[in-house]
Formats: C-alpha cells, structure tokens, sequence
C-alpha cells in the first residue's frame, strides 16, 4: 500500500489507520489473526486510547500481536489521553505523564510513535502540557503528537507553549456527516451549513500541515448508526452502490474512497474487525474518485450546492 507523510513529521504511514477501540469484542485467537491480517494487507498503523475497553483493547492488542522488538518495529502505534470517563478532561503534566505509562505498560513497549490529546480540556494549562510532552520526548517514550477533535485557536493556544509540532487533528468525518466541508462551500450564505462551528479546521490543518485523522467514516451521527445500507440515507446509498458496481468493490471501499479523494489527504481510522471489510476499506487507496463522482455522493448525502441564478 502506498504511503503518506503525518503532519510536519517524518513518519510514512499507511493511507488509512486501524482504529482499535472495538478491540475488546475479540477473543485472543480472533484478535491474533485480525492483526496478522492487517499487518499482511499493509495496514500497519494502529490507533488506540487508554479509555478503549479502560485500556482492555491495548493489553488485548498487545497480547494478540505477542509484543516483542521485531514485532514492535513491524508497526506503528498511536494511543490518545485525556478523557476521565463521565468525570472530567484532564491535560494536567501529571496525568499526561500517567497515562502514558500506563498505555506503554498495556501494550507492552517502549514508546509511542504518536500520542494525542483526546478531546479539549477546558481547565487546560498549555505550560502544563509543554512540560509533559518535553518530559515524554526526552524520555523516548513518545516521538510525536498531537490532538484530537480541536478547533483552531485551541491548537494555536496549545502550539504557543508546546514545542513539538503538533501533527494530527482526529476529527469526525464521513460522507452524511461533513460539515467542516459543507461550511467551506456556503461562503456568504445565511443558510445552516453556513455556520461556522469548527474555526474553518479543515482550510486551517491545510495551512498548518496538519493532518486530519477521520474517525466514525461510516457513521452519520455522534454513534447513531452506519449509512451505508440505512433507509434513512436512500439516495446516498444508491449512489454510492452504482460507483460500487462501476469500480467492482463494496460499498464500503466507495466511503473510504470518498474521503481520499479530498486533496486535504485526510486519513480516515476504521474502526471494523472484521478483516474483510478492512481490506475493502484498504482497497479504497488505489481508488480515486473523479471530481464529478465525489460531488455526486456530497448532493446524494443531503448537501447543497449554493449557485448563482441563470
């Protein structure tokens, strides 16, 4: 599978990136061979968090992959921190450096080739996390970092202080659910889309060299449902299994596909286990949409075209 460059780093990566947070639906045999599958299929960038499973799907990975050196050098490992489930966020330097650990020590090695700050914490004290990251990075423990589902200006805060460049933004994206790119085309409306709730994150991780990590590419909502096959989304599915049929694939491989087409080279994180549909959604790399095709599925979805009158 080709490759890609992470932010302003020097790390190649997959295309695409293995989520792990249903990681705890597989028993130890299953989770082994949905691993060695990836690995097989060029799928070697794993996403993780410590709140997955409360860190059961990393101790469950890394059991799986039966973590040793060679093994540890045939991937690429990314964990996020922040989120204490239904309490609080906390960026604070001691509880970074605490989940840290505790990600390294379930997953049975000694470093991070990319940490992420799961979600805004709205106490945050950016000194704090400068301290934090340093500490990591003189450590060895942590290589890179970055964010997950912020706005610009709290990037920006965050990048004031911290001296590692911040190379990722996770931020939800799927085909029914894109409007940081609905904002960007209803410019000067006064129409819903119009509204600017994000600080225009996608033109500025454009500017920045920030990459866009997408995750739920097959959800229409917070966790709602998937759009592919749903009544709810007729029209879009439609589309989508038309392309499908032209290019001979799934379904699934068109929404992937969808979002690789976008020239942000935006890097969606499936989140299956099950190994067929992670080669589908692999096979997306090799795909690329016309510009007819790709606004085609954008109207399918629901969205509009604002155009001037005839």
């Amino acid at each position: 599978m080709k490759k890609m460059t992470l932010g302003r780093s020097d790390l190649e990566v997959p295309p695409l990136a293995i989520g792990c947070m249903r990681m705890d639906s597989l028993d130890h045999d299953a989770a082994a061979k949905f691993v060695r599958e990836c690995l097989d299929a060029g799928a070697n960038f794993f996403d993780h968090a410590d709140i997955y499973g409360d860190g059961r799907c990393e101790e469950i990975f890394a059991k799986a992959v039966g973590m040793d050196a060679t093994t540890r050098r045939s991937m690429i490992l990314q964990s996020k921190c922040g989120i204490v489930k239904g309490k609080m966020f906390d960026f604070s330097r001691d509880h970074i450096l605490a989940s840290v650990d505790g990600i390294l020590g379930r997953l049975k090695t000694e470093y991070l080739d990319v940490l992420l700050l799961h979600r805004p914490d709205a106490l945050v004290e950016p000194e704090e996390v400068a301290e934090a990251f340093d500490t990591l990075e003189k450590s060895g423990k942590v290589h890179r970092f970055g964010v997950s589902n912020q706005k610009p200006m709290q990037i920006r805060l965050l990048q004031k202080h911290v001296r590692q460049p911040l190379i990722v933004n996770q931020l939800q994206l799927s085909i029914p659910y894109a409007g940081m790119i609905a904002n960007g085309i209803h410019v000067n409306m006064q129409d819903d889309a119009a509204i600017d709730r994000d600080g225009s994150v996608l033109d500025y991780c454009r500017l920045e060299d920030i990459t866009i990590q997408a995750w739920s590419p097959f959800q229409y909502g917070f966790f709602e449902g998937v759009f592919l096959g749903s009544p709810k989304f007729p029209d879009l599915n439609k589309a989508i299994d038309e392309l499908a049929k032209k290019y001979d694939v799934t379904n699934t491989t068109i929404a992937v596909a969808w979002i690789l087409r976008h020239p942000a080279k935006i890097q969606p994180v499936t989140g299956t286990m099950n190994a067929g549909r992670m080669r589908d959604c692999v096979k997306a790399a090799d795909i690329r949409l016309t510009r007819e095709e790709w606004y085609k599925l954008y109207l399918a979805a629901g969205y509009i075209l604002p155009q001037g009158k005839k």
